[in-house]
């Protein structure tokens, strides 16, 4: 026989109202007094908030295109609008939030990834048939259909929704422009002409050319020129050394205070293993410009000292050679420069091309004739320059063709041979021609815009050794 089950115990029903009023004004009071933990944090945050209202600066320094600073990364509140925004503080007058009214006859579009011009007109509006007009009005009105993502479009529209204007800046010193005329469309071109002045950079290599220029403020392209300039006496992809050091005065184009580009190197000098080399710009009375030491010789030789910019030497002229791929010993009676695929080659000199084409293992092959004695092969290319064939001249820089594999090749390089009355020969240690000094009545003339240029160089270098010894 099982026991009865006990009763819960009942309480007075005086009991029960009271702690249902008790829990009700706990609940109020949690509700509208906030714990001083919470409390805590909502102030410590205004305080942040306050702090970096207050010690923002007014005027933001523009950076670079790639240029983003560590505090702009990663603080919470780079995204942010103005700190406390929201927030009411006694005798502040109401910020002004009214927009200026929108005018639908003025439209801007900023030209997103997968836009044509087509898709712009859409967005605006505007009919095929407008579009049609706008393009067929003349070959320069062609340019507005050649678009860049970030690029902006302004369009004036009429009262019934036609085109009046359209309009576009293409970079800071161009401008093109479409007005509706009586029969079609009439294009404009505004072109800014930039002030320019001359600019003195230095830098010392620790690592590489590329580094040292950008750390010195030297443009992508000014580097390059550089690297071109000394190219017939430095091999910048095997003599580069850490210490090394380059100065150079440069043409700087600029409207009002903001840089807009770069022009010619004016002068300039490098020291590499300790010696150093002088380029001084110059433009004779028939208006040939060519680089010249500073005293006059020309740095032009007859060839330059490699064909590919940069590219890493990976085997050397030897007359006895493992080849990688036969596994035999064979003479190497060349240089190879390995290189990413598609590098450009460059001829090393002036020259008519005799072969471009297959040639057994060298795969893809230029070889050029250079005068009577002179003949240099170029190999294992990816493909041809446009223009390089048989029987064509080429000149001295000139892109002849590209890095590839062709033939019995194990990566992509260029293998490079020179020839000197049929004999190969090393091209790293071959004495190079010469090509002709400056004229001799152009000489005082020279001489007057180098004297000038190599003191320059000699006082703003001294200058900046005296402030870095401050």
């Amino acid at each position: 026989m099982t026991s009865p089950t006990k009763a819960p115990p009942l309480y007075p029903k005086t009991h029960i109202l009271a702690a249902s009023g008790v829990a009700a004004l706990l609940s109020l009071a949690l509700l509208v007094f906030p714990s001083r933990e919470v409390e805590a944090k909502k102030t410590s945050l205004d305080l942040d908030l306050e702090s970096s209202a207050e010690y923002a600066p007014q005027d933001t320094p523009l950076l670079d295109d790639n240029a983003l600073t560590e505090d702009q990364d990663t603080s919470p509140f780079a995204q942010t609008g103005t700190p406390n925004e929201t927030a009411e503080q006694p005798g502040a007058e109401e910020p002004n939030t009214a927009q200026a009214p929108v005018d639908p006859l003025h439209k801007v579009v900023r030209v997103a990834n997968g836009d044509t011009l087509s898709t712009v007109f859409t967005k605006v509006g505007l009919s095929a048939n407008t579009l049609h007009d706008v393009l067929s009005s003349s070959k320069d009105a062609k340019q507005f259909s050649r678009l860049k993502v970030g690029q902006d479009l302004a369009f004036t529209l009429t009262a019934d929704g036609q085109l009046q204007s359209l309009s576009s800046k293409l970079d800071a010193l161009e401008s093109i422009r479409l007005e509706k005329a009586e029969s079609g469309y009439a294009f404009e071109r505004e072109l800014i002409k930039p002030d320019v002045r001359s600019v003195y950079s230095h830098g010392v290599i620790d690592s590489s050319l590329f580094v040292a220029a950008k750390r010195a403020g030297l443009p992508h392209n000014l580097t390059m020129d550089l690297a071109n300039v000394f190219g017939y006496d430095i091999d910048f992809a095997m003599d580069i050394r850490e210490g090394d050091e380059f100065e150079v005065i440069y043409e700087e184009k600029v409207v009002g205070d903001k840089r807009v580009g770069s022009g010619d190197i004016l002068s300039a000098r490098f020291t590499n293993r300790g010696k150093t080399y002088t380029a001084v710009r110059y433009t004779d009375k028939q208006g040939n410009t060519s680089y010249y030491n500073a005293d006059g010789t020309s740095m032009r030789k007859a060839f330059i000292r490699t064909p590919v910019d940069f590219a890493r030497i990976s085997s050397r002229f030897s007359n006895g050679r493992r080849h990688p791929i036969l596994n035999k010993i064979r003479a190497h009676k060349g240089v190879d420069y390995a290189a990413p695929r598609g590098t450009p080659i460059k001829a090393a000199g002036d020259g008519k091309v005799i072969l471009a084409g297959r040639k057994g293992g060298y795969g893809n092959t230029v070889v050029i004739q250079h005068g009577r004695s002179y003949r240099t092969l170029y190999a294992h290319m990816q493909g041809f320059a446009k223009g390089v064939r048989n029987g064509s001249s080429v000149k001295q820089g000139q892109i002849i063709g590209y890095i590839g594999t062709t033939g019995l090749s194990t990566g992509p390089h260029l293998h490079y041979e020179f020839q000197v009355n049929g004999t190969h020969v090393d091209p790293l240690s071959q004495k190079l021609p010469m090509a002709d000094p400056i004229a001799k009545s152009e000489k005082a003339r020279f001489m007057q815009l180098s004297t000038p240029l190599m003191a320059r160089m000699d006082q703003e270098k001294s200058t900046m050794l005296a402030l870095n010894k401050r």
